[in-house]
C-alpha cells in the first residue's frame, strides 16, 4: 500500500516539474494479491499551452487470453466500470479536470485473475487555432500478481550500501579522531617542551647573573 502511495506521490512530483508540468513515468508491475494497486498511464501534451479535452479507456487481457475486454471509461467528470469482474474496485486516480495527461487507476484488492495485460487508451482533442487534431495514445502494463511483494534487487543493493557507508563513515570519523588527537598531543608535547627550554634558559641567565654579582 505504501509502496503505491509512493508511485502515486511520484506521479504528481514529475507532473509538476518536466516539459512545463508533465513528465511520462512507466507504471509498477508487480502487484500483492489481497491489496490494492496503482496502474500507471502518462500522456503529456506536447506543448502545455494548447487547451485540450480527453477521455480515458482502459481495458484487460488475462494471461492466456487473446482478446482485450473493456474494464473502465472516464470521461470527465464521470467514470464507469465496465466489467463486473472489476464491480466496486477501480477507481480514478488520474487528472481531475478534463485535459487529462495521467489516466491512472487503482484496483482495490488485486486477485491472481489480474494476472496479464492492461492496456490504457487516451483519446485527446486538441483546440488548435485553425482546427482540432484528434490524438490518440495506448500504454500498455504487463501485471503480474504474487503472494508476497519482491524486493527488488535495486532496494536491496541501496540497503547494503546505506550499510557500507556507515560504516566507512564512522572508520573515516574514527581516523579523524585519532588523528586529531595525536595532532593536539604533539603540539602539548612540543609546547610543553618549549616551556621547558624557556625556563631552563631563565635559569641559566639568573645563574649568570648571579655569577657576576659575585
Amino acid at each position: 500500500m505504501i509502496c503505491h502511495l509512493s508511485f502515486l506521490v511520484v506521479f504528481n512530483l514529475f507532473v509538476s516539474q518536466c516539459h512545463g508540468g508533465c513528465a511520462e513515468v512507466d507504471s509498477m508491475t508487480e502487484a500483492v494479491a489481497g491489496e490494492g494497486f496503482l496502474l500507471g498511464c502518462i500522456s503529456c501534451k506536447k506543448r502545455e499551452e494548447v487547451s485540450a479535452r480527453a477521455t480515458v479507456d482502459w481495458h484487460f487481457k488475462p494471461l492466456g487470453v487473446e482478446d482485450f475486454k473493456p474494464i473502465f471509461h472516464y470521461e470527465h467528470p464521470s467514470a464507469n466500470i465496465m466489467d463486473e469482474d472489476f464491480s466496486n474496485r477501480l477507481e480514478w486516480h488520474g487528472t481531475k479536470n478534463s485535459d487529462i495527461q495521467i489516466g491512472a487507476i487503482y484496483i482495490h484488492n488485486v486477485t491472481f485473475n489480474e494476472t496479464g495485460t492492461f492496456r490504457c487508451t487516451i483519446h485527446r482533442t486538441l483546440f488548435l487555432r485553425q482546427y482540432n487534431e484528434n490524438v490518440t495514445v495506448e500504454k500498455e502494463v504487463e501485471l503480474t500478481v504474487v503472494a508476497v511483494a519482491n524486493r527488488e534487487l535495486t532496494s536491496v543493493i541501496a540497503e547494503i550500501m546505506m550499510y557500507v557507508l556507515i560504516v566507512v563513515l564512522q572508520l573515516w570519523l574514527i581516523g579523524v579522531l585519532i588523528y586529531c588527537y595525536k595532532k593536539i598531543s604533539e603540539e602539548y608535547d612540543a609546547r610543553a617542551a618549549h616551556k621547558a627550554l624557556k625556563a631552563q634558559a631563565v635559569l641559566a641567565k639568573d645563574n649568570c647573573d648571579g655569577v657576576q654579582l659575585e
